[in-house]
């Protein structure tokens, strides 16, 4: 259940464009054929799905302090947090290199369309900022940073391939000649940016459900012990009450 909370959460309210809005000079640039988008985005996929969960072991096992204590009790008081950025830059490019390498050996076409875009994933804000979100964020398990990597690699994919479809049909629409390229680009991806924040309304809804929940479990915990202590009250009254006749007698 929490990987597809968090596999539907990536994708959907923490969409890296829509949300967050990162990533928007490949965006922008190779969304102009569904072709290419499709190229790029299973790029994107990809590259967060492999780099993700080997940023995360990196994060795990040698940056976060006293990650190094399996090497040696000597060992743990050493921090090396401030290598975050050089190491997860470099596995990210290193798996660049290896799409670049296959893109260009078995689709030459498409590796041509993306032109300088591609080998671009490896400084594209989008993938450094899943491994860094993954770090941010805390998450607890090699399997869930995965989810996270593939999730978050869909919800790019599914923008740049809905902006491309549009862009496409947009050809052939009366635009105002101000607003043509980039600007009517702009203003649909604030429009879908604000259709995407309606599903954040799905776990607002579910706190606030469980909140209700929680709400009245208290209320009526409470209610049971202020019973129980206005009958110990009784109790102890009543027996104060025999204590104090009994003496009198």
């Amino acid at each position: 259940m929490e990987h597809i909370e968090l596999f539907f959460k990536s994708i959907f309210i923490d969409n890296m464009v829509f949300a967050t809005f990162l990533g928007m000079c490949s965006y922008l640039a190779v969304s102009k054929k569904v072709s290419t988008a499709v190229g790029l985005g299973a790029a994107v996929i990809f590259v967060l799905a492999v780099t993700v969960p080997v940023n995360w072991l990196l994060d795990q096992y040698l940056l976060q302090p006293g990650a190094l204590k399996w090497l040696g009790t000597e060992y743990a008081d050493y921090d090396l947090s401030f290598l975050s950025f050089i190491m997860f830059i470099a596995t990210i490019a290193t798996m660049v290199q290896l799409v670049e390498i296959i893109v260009e050996k078995f689709a030459p076409a498409l590796y041509n369309s993306l032109g300088i875009f591609l080998p671009l994933i490896a400084v594209n804000c989008a993938i450094l900022g899943g491994s860094l979100f993954m770090q941010s964020r805390e998450i607890p398990t090699l399997g869930l940073s995965f989810t996270y990597g593939v999730g978050s690699g869909i919800g790019w994919f599914l923008a740049i391939l809905a902006i491309a479809a549009i862009r496409e049909k947009i050809r052939y629409s009366s635009v105002p000649p101000a607003l043509r390229g980039l600007g009517i680009t702009f203003i649909i991806t604030g429009l879908m940016a604000i259709g995407f924040m309606s599903f954040g309304g799905m776990l607002t809804g579910g706190d606030d459900a469980g909140k209700k929940e929680e709400t009245a479990e208290v209320k009526v915990e409470k209610k049971e012990v202020e019973e129980k202590a206005v009958e110990s009250t009784q109790e102890k009254a009543e027996e104060l009450a025999n204590n104090t006749k009994e003496i009198t007698q």
